[in-house]
């Protein structure tokens, strides 16, 4: 876990207070409190991605929640795909990992 300065500093020297934006927006969950907040490996990524729609992308303040939100919503979603996935490819029952499979081919149309 790292403080909010080093976070600053890893993500190309972002002024704390944009950072403190950005959580008191929601768009960060850090650990802790106002003042003494502690980020994960997560939390900087996102600070990354956060910057980089911003800047390469040219999303403004008030797209960057919608983007989030959709981008989460896709995140939860592979990590869904990827649980089915591992759920199905141990060998159980042939009939349901058949109709498990069939389902998932017709959701591709």
């Amino acid at each position: 876990m790292i403080t909010l300065e080093t976070l600053c500093v890893r993500i190309g020297n972002v002024p704390a207070d944009e950072v403190q934006g950005w959580i008191d927006s929601d768009w960060l969950r850090p650990e802790g409190v106002r003042g003494h907040y502690l980020f994960r490996e997560i939390d900087e990524a996102r600070a990354r991605l956060i910057l980089e729609l911003r800047d390469d992308m040219g999303i403004n303040d008030e797209g960057m929640p919608v983007v989030l939100s959709l981008l989460d919503q896709l995140y939860a979603a592979r990590r869904q795909m990827l649980r089915l996935r591992e759920a199905i490819s141990v060998p159980r029952d042939d009939e349901l990992r058949s109709r498990v499979r069939a389902l998932l081919a017709s959701m591709r149309d």
